[in-house]
This record gives structure tokens, C-alpha cells and sequence, in this order.
């Protein structure tokens, strides 16, 4: 059996649909595989799309199972059901360990520097001849992954490739014109029912190694001002609650725009070392938004990318 997973904190939309959507792949091919998690998906994963009933099988891994991990590469922080020698595949766009998998896997390691590893596993799907037979919940899961990963086609790291995808793979998902916008206010709807539960649930802790703030939370809302007129008194004193240095990024999709929050000034100088940024009163705005991976690649281009370390913990 082929298990399909992703990291141990929590399942974002890019994780949640990839495993689905793979394993619904592979099967179709003849191969046995199953999209197990041990993390609950976090609010990318809104109300409606949970809707879908995609969801993750309830399997315990057998010793002769082999996985698959995607949207993550990072074997520090896979889900704790992988055992690292029996991995076969990692499917992933983050960062930090493109030599370490291609030394141990090859060609079976596809990291790429891409919006969204949903587009690649819809490559895969077109690659097989098999898009036609891809299901709606399938195909309507993977177009919400790009959404949110290319912060609705915004995204600096956003490629032709993942346009192309989500025009294939929207009208088989029988998405309508408007779903950006209701999946974004979705999400936003349901961080700000428990917004302290949303800023834990998508929190890194970040290594020196990776020249950013140690704390690192981000969330990803259709009208960042809103949130913030409405909650930055409780924000700051979550972030408070979680050490001296840290940052939030609040990412606006509709003014295309990351509100960086950083009330120390070690965390400013951090950010400072890496891009030109106008601080006041603990915040500073970056038009086009930028996301967490996209300031990690930065880190690591500053730092000098040598063996692989975990730059998170």
C-alpha cells in the first residue's frame, strides 16, 4: 500500500487536496494507496470544502507500506505515521532540500519552485492521459489549492503552470466565477470564530538558520484591515504569549498585500536584512503579498544553503 501524507502540524488546502487527489491517482492505475493523516486541517480547509466530504482515510500503516509526502520535505516535521526509509516519493515546492532528496530518491523527488504543489499533482493526472476521469471533488480541491496557494494568482511565486492547471481543473470541479471570493471570506469567517486557534494551527518555530523571527504565524484572509481593525488588541497579545521574537503575516488577497506584524525589534531587524521595509508602530505592508515560503527562500539565500538542517522546530 502507497500512503499518501504530509507534515505533522496541521493539513493546509495544498496538503488536504493533494493526498486525496493523488491517491484517487494512483488507484485509478492500479496501485493501492490511501490518503492517511495524523493532522487536522487547518481553516484553509473551509466549511464548504470539508463539505465535499473529500476527507483522509482512518488507516493505521502496515510494515510493508511505502509513502509518499507532499507539500512538505522537510523530514523533521513529516507526519509521525512516516517511517523515513520506506519513502518513495516526495511531491513538494517548499525550499531547503532539493539535494537531500535527490540523492536519496532521484527522479522520485519533485521539488519545485511552483505556487502549488496541487499543480503538480495535476500534472501528474495530465501526464497519465487520465484528467478525463479525474473526479469533481478531486478536481474542485486541487483548483482551491492553487487558489490559496498562489494567494488567488498574486502570489510572487506563482507560474504559468499553476494558471494552467487551475483553468483545466476548475470547470471539471464545477467551481463558479466567484468561488475566489467565497472560499477567501470562508476562511476568514472561520480564523476570526477562533482566531487563537488559527494562529496556533498555521505557527512555525524557525531555526537561526533561517534568518527569520523565531515565531512565525501567518494566515491568509480575503480583507487583512478588517481583521486587523477588529482583533490586532488580541493578536498582540497572542504574539506576546509566544516570546520576544516573532512575526505574523497577514495576507490581504483583496488588496493584494502581506501585513507584517513584528512588534519586537529583533524581529524587525531580521526582516529588514532581507527586504526594504517601513516600520510603524510594529507593522509593516509589502505590496504584492509575500508568503511564509517565499521569506524562507529568502533566509535561505542569505544564509548560504549548505547540508540540510531543519529550520523549523
Amino acid at each position: 500500500m502507497k500512503i499518501i501524507t504530509s507534515g505533522a502540524s496541521y493539513l493546509d488546502i495544498d496538503a488536504y487536496a493533494c493526498c486525496i487527489a493523488y491517491a484517487e491517482l494512483l488507484n485509478l492505475q492500479g496501485t493501492p494507496a490511501r490518503a492517511v493523516s495524523s493532522a487536522q486541517p487547518n481553516a484553509s480547509v473551509s466549511k464548504t470544502v470539508l463539505a465535499w466530504r473529500g476527507g483522509l482515510g482512518d488507516y493505521s500503516p502496515k510494515t510493508n507500506d511505502q509513502f509518499i509526502l507532499v507539500d512538505v520535505s522537510d523530514y523533521h516535521h513529516f507526519d509521525p505515521i512516516v517511517v523515513l526509509d520506506q519513502v518513495v516519493e516526495v511531491i513538494d515546492h517548499h525550499p531547503g532540500y532539493e539535494s537531500y532528496w535527490a540523492q536519496k530518491l532521484g527522479a522520485a523527488a519533485d521539488i519545485q519552485a511552483i505556487g502549488a504543489a496541487a499543480t503538480q499533482i495535476f500534472q501528474r493526472w495530465q501526464t497519465a492521459g487520465l484528467l478525463s476521469q479525474i473526479s469533481v471533488q478531486s478536481a474542485a480541491l486541487l483548483a482551491t489549492a492553487i487558489l490559496d496557494n498562489t494567494l488567488n494568482f498574486t502570489g510572487q511565486m506563482t507560474t504559468a503552470a499553476d494558471i494552467d492547471a487551475y483553468g483545466e481543473l476548475a470547470p471539471r470541479g464545477k467551481l463558479s466565477i466567484d468561488w475566489p471570493q467565497q472560499y477567501f471570506l470562508e476562511c476568514q469567517a472561520s480564523i476570526e470564530a477562533d482566531l487563537a486557534g488559527a494562529l496556533a494551527a498555521d505557527m512555525k518555530r524557525m531555526k537561526p538558520e533561517s534568518k527569520l523571527p523565531h515565531v512565525f504565524a501567518q494566515m491568509t484572509v480575503w480583507d487583512a484591515d478588517a481583521l486587523l481593525q477588529k482583533h490586532q488588541p488580541m493578536i498582540n497579545r497572542w504574539m506576546a504569549e509566544q516570546g520576544e521574537d516573532g512575526l505574523l503575516n497577514v495576507i490581504g488577497i483583496r488588496d493584494q498585500k502581506s501585513c507584517l506584524l513584528a512588534p519586537a525589534d529583533v524581529s524587525q531587524q531580521k526582516l529588514n536584512q532581507l527586504l526594504p521595509l517601513d516600520w510603524q508602530a510594529g507593522m509593516a505592508v509589502l505590496k504584492p503579498s509575500i508568503l511564509r515560503k517565499e521569506l524562507l527562500k529568502l533566509g535561505l539565500g542569505a544564509a548560504g544553503q549548505g547540508a540540510p538542517k531543519s529550520i523549523v522546530q
